[in-house]
């Protein structure tokens, strides 16, 4: 590769916000795994931030030389209820699940088995990600490569007759990443851990001028010059919107300024959605203040709009995977609010990087200090984002995946040479 065009590549983006020895060793690692079959599989195209992170990842993994795919398993309703009720179950909450449900999950992955065999048998890696797809492995019996279980949900206290039943299908993977330490479940194979990441050069992510900003903000109805809250995740009651209304309410009453934005949105694999985003906008009614916005009102570029002009960012979830709206607001240098819970614990330092709440009164007694504390919100931010730059970027995420495969396809050789 000349230099002329290594300049010009993708991967050399990324080197203003990782730095250059970051990218060097990404080729270097990649060097052992020249056009090696990688497919990742997911359920859904767009929508939450496994679909956000493959569409990096994938263009990424490419360019490294890997013969790199990503392949979305198709559904019907009721698999799709199944699988949220797998979500909500494997998150804590005790569901039973009808055998119906259970036993479309199964029929629906057969399906997709039959439609993805050639290319997920020809693999020489294969990244399943979340529990809808993970019965796949169970239909592709000649199988030449090694099977990865990706898990990017809180898995640290599941509903054990839900968790039994997902985890038989897990059994013959070679490997399983969770996201953090007290999300790994025992398993018959090695276990990684690899935090999520977020993308620096993505649109939700790139720098926006001042204008742009208040101008999405006043297209939205949102007053620049008064303080602004804003928490961005599906309408997912694990996200705790209506506990983020709360939170506003009783901080108002200190700060009759303040303002909030609700923006989020359905997956295409959550059949929950629409119902908490009516129960939020009832919450809201009648005042003009909180502004709820669903996934028709805006591009990835209005969230950045929306991230950047935000006083402080919210995610008070009550169970959480990782939260890159998190790692998205504290890479524009924003101060979060966030739960108590999961993967928003790594992210989040107090008095440093954020603060972790437990209850809406906590939180709104964090917005209060900040909003009569503006030079601890420039502190703070300016904090989170160092933090964001050497731990949650893509290129260590991408880092981290191709020392794993290296591990898996190289794991019998006494020595490994990076080239």
């Amino acid at each position: 590769m000349t230099t002329e065009t290594r300049t010009t590549s993708l991967l050399d983006r990324y080197a203003e916000q990782a730095g250059l020895d970051a990218i060097e060793q990404l080729r270097q690692l990649a060097g052992l795994l020249t056009g090696l079959k990688v497919v990742h599989v997911n359920s859904t195209r767009r929508g939450g931030g496994v679909a956000e992170i493959l569409e990096a990842l994938v263009p990424l993994q490419q360019e490294l030389g890997m013969d790199t795919s990503w392949e979305v398993i198709e559904g019907t309703e009721d698999f799709f209820s199944c699988t949220k009720s797998f979500h909500n179950a494997l998150q804590g909450k005790r569901l039973d699940i009808s055998r119906g449900l259970l036993c479309e999950y199964e029929e629906v992955n057969a399906a997709n088995a039959e439609r993805l065999r050639p290319v997920l048998e020809a693999a020489d890696i294969v990244f399943i990600h979340d529990p809808q797809p993970a019965p796949l492995l169970t239909h592709c019996p000649d199988r030449r490569g090694k099977w990865i279980w990706r898990c990017h949900i809180d898995l640290s206290h599941p509903y054990r007759p839900v968790w039994k039943f997902v985890r038989r299908f897990l059994l013959g993977y070679d490997a399983s990443v969770f996201s953090l330490d007290a999300f790994a479940q025992p398993m018959p194979h090695s276990v990684y851990l690899i935090p999520p990441s977020i993308d620096p050069l993505s649109e939700k992510n790139q720098p926006l001028e001042p204008e742009v900003v208040q101008r999405v903000l006043e297209e939205f109805g949102v007053d620049p010059e008064r303080p602004l809250l804003l928490q961005v995740s599906r309408f997912d009651r694990f996200k705790d919107p209506l506990g983020v209304i709360q939170a506003y309410r009783l901080a108002k009453d200190f700060i009759p300024s303040l303002q909030l934005i609700l923006a989020g949105g359905t997956a295409a694999d959550d059949p929950e959605g629409e119902t908490v985003l009516n129960d939020v906008r009832e919450a809201a009614e009648g005042d003009p203040d909180i502004h709820v916005l669903s996934s028709g009102h805006y591009s990835d570029r209005t969230i950045n709009a929306l991230q950047t002009g935000a006083d402080i960012v919210l995610q008070k979830s009550l169970r959480e995977g990782f939260g890159l709206t998190v790692t998205e607001a504290m890479w524009k240098g924003k101060p979060v609010i966030g739960g108590n819970t999961g993967g928003i614990r790594l992210q989040l330092v107090n008095h440093r990087t954020g603060f972790l709440v437990d209850t809406p009164e906590g939180a709104a007694m964090r917005i209060r200090y900040l909003l009569t504390e503006p030079d601890r919100i420039a502190q703070i931010g300016q904090t989170a984002k160092e933090l964001v730059r050497h731990n949650f970027l893509i290129t260590r995420h991408l880092r981290e995946y191709l020392t794993l495969m290296v591990a898996l396809t190289h794991g019998n050789e006494d020595r490994i040479e990076l080239g």
